[in-house]
């Protein structure tokens, strides 16, 4: 089975916060475009340094992370960030990787846009969930 790439847009949350208060112009929104892996096994976002660095991320905390191949390392969180998929969007905050690494989608980011992986077709489907009252 293939990998499933997904364009992203990115944004710095604070810059567009501080252009709805009125205090920066929409111009300086700090924002990106790029492809990203759906990584099932991955939990959350995972960006790369320079890319987070473009956005002006600023680092939160770290955490121990786990590697498909059982590696363990301490990665800054920074944040927050904005992801848009298609039409639909959260705020979070993610793990930063290596300059130049890949950007990761992991299921949490899957979960919040009610995305699902199709592996076999190799693509993203759109979940409709259902709320019963």
């Amino acid at each position: 089975m293939g990998q499933i790439l997904a364009e992203v847009e990115l944004e710095n949350t604070g810059d567009r916060t501080a252009f709805e208060d009125g205090f920066r112009a929409e111009s300086d929104i700090r924002r990106t475009s790029t492809d990203g892996i759906v990584d099932t096994g991955a939990v959350t976002l995972v960006l790369p340094q320079n890319i987070a660095e473009r956005l002006g991320l600023r680092t939160r905390r770290t955490v121990v992370a786990t590697y498909a191949d059982e590696r363990k390392e301490e990665r800054p969180v920074a944040g927050p960030v904005t992801i848009q998929i298609g039409d639909r969007f959260m705020s979070t905050d993610c793990i930063v990787g290596p300059p130049f690494s890949e950007t990761l989608i992991g299921q949490v980011v899957l979960e919040s846009l009610d995305l699902l992986a199709d592996s076999q077709n190799q693509t993203l489907l759109r979940e409709c969930r259902t709320i019963l009252s």
